[in-house]
């Protein structure tokens, strides 16, 4: 690694030029206040109402400096996620929202430049919170990744985190809280509930694979968003209509994203495989300090705990190798070549063999 290679000093000043290059850079709106800013973004509508709510945006209006660590709308839907009506909870509970609102504001203005070279910072709520850096990249309280640096605002200056940061008595409080809020709620519950996971959903109903997952497990599940879902049919229309159709091919690939067993974040970053419900294996890596499956698809959410497993969720379709042919087709192609190509490739196999290993994987799976 670097600081084998060259001294302290030198490696903070190369993180904190690589930190700095590393991020989209923002252009200086010295005419806007953090307020106008993030309102006019549109990747903090969450926080702006929570703002709102917390009677803080004449606060985050006036003369500062400041400068906070805006979580994006996705940082409070993984939050929701997690512990579901949390959102709700805290808009309700205005001395909480705003304990934990104040917990992303320092004051003073505090540039990327800067944060590389401290431990630490005192918010305004009067807590502290912890920097450091790891393989390159900035982390508060080794949860959340600072993603875009130095939004300049007349009053400030905002940094992006992929995370909700929570204060030491209201971290402490919420593992309690989550557990209250999900003791009854499996892995279905928790999906349909989430609202991005509609086509999974739709396509495990399809595959009668509902009470499976209902069932005692515990199971890891890596679920596509709708999103995910939307690329592979972008990729090939007529994709998900075809496997809607196509019962044992959707039921081979829906089972590649399960694991048996109860695999957390921090077991799933030490592996380098593991062997789907459909007995085919997964291909685990780190690259970047990211997460991916068979070198293509990234976990972007990790441990949304069950009552019968974990969800991690993953921004592309896994494909088990039958399913996966050498060369996709081209956006475009007509769904029924696609069809074809699902036949020629695992269609005929998945028909074949359906008695002989997929009724015994899901007895399995519901034992």
């Amino acid at each position: 690694m670097a600081k084998y290679l060259v001294s302290k000093p030198l490696s903070l000043i190369l993180v904190a030029v690589l930190f700095a290059m590393s991020v989209v850079p923002a252009l200086a709106q010295s005419d806007q206040d953090i307020v106008d800013i993030a309102v006019a973004d549109g990747r903090f509508t969450t926080l702006v109402t929570a703002v709102t709510a917390a009677d803080l945006v004449d606060t985050l209006k006036g003369e500062g400096p400041y400068t906070v660590f805006a979580p994006t709308d996705d940082a409070f839907a993984a939050l929701e996620a997690a512990a579901p009506g949390t959102i709700e909870g805290l808009l309700n509970d205005t001395p909480t929202l705003s304990n934990i609102l104040l917990y992303h504001v320092v004051p003073g203005k505090v540039m990327a430049s800067d944060v590389v070279n401290l431990s630490s910072a005192e918010a305004a709520n009067g807590d502290s919170i912890a920097i450091s850096v790891m393989d390159g990249k900035v982390m508060l309280n080794d949860s959340a990744e600072v993603i875009i640096t130095d939004i300049e605002a007349s009053n400030g200056v905002i940094h992006v985190i992929d995370a909700v940061l929570l204060p030491p008595a209201e971290e402490e409080a919420m593992p309690a809280e989550a557990e209250a809020e999900m003791p009854g709620q499996d892995i279905v519950d928790i999906a349909v509930a989430d609202g991005r996971f509609t086509t999974l959903v739709t396509a495990l109903t399809a595959a009668d694979l509902v009470d499976t997952l209902k069932g005692e497990g515990p199971y890891t599940v890596f679920a596509p968003t709708d999103d995910a879902f939307a690329a592979l049919e972008a990729s090939a229309p007529g994709t998900i209509e075809g496997l809607l159709n196509d019962v044992p091919t959707l039921s081979n690939i829906l089972l590649y994203h399960v694991v048996p067993g109860k695999v957390m974040a921090s077991d799933v970053v030490n592996l380098s495989s593991a062997e789907a419900a459909n007995g085919d294996s997964i291909a685990i890596s780190v690259m970047d300090g990211k997460v991916m499956l068979n070198g293509n698809v990234e976990v972007i959410i990790t441990d949304i705990e069950a009552s019968n497993g974990v969800i991690h969720v993953i921004d592309g379709v896994l494909l088990p190798p039958a399913e996966a042919p050498a060369t996709l087709p081209e956006t475009g192609a007509a769904a029924p070549d696609y069809i074809l190509m699902l036949l020629l490739f695992g269609g005929l196999m998945a028909v074949a063999g359906a008695i002989v290993w997929l009724k015994p994987i899901r007895a399995r799976l519901e034992d």
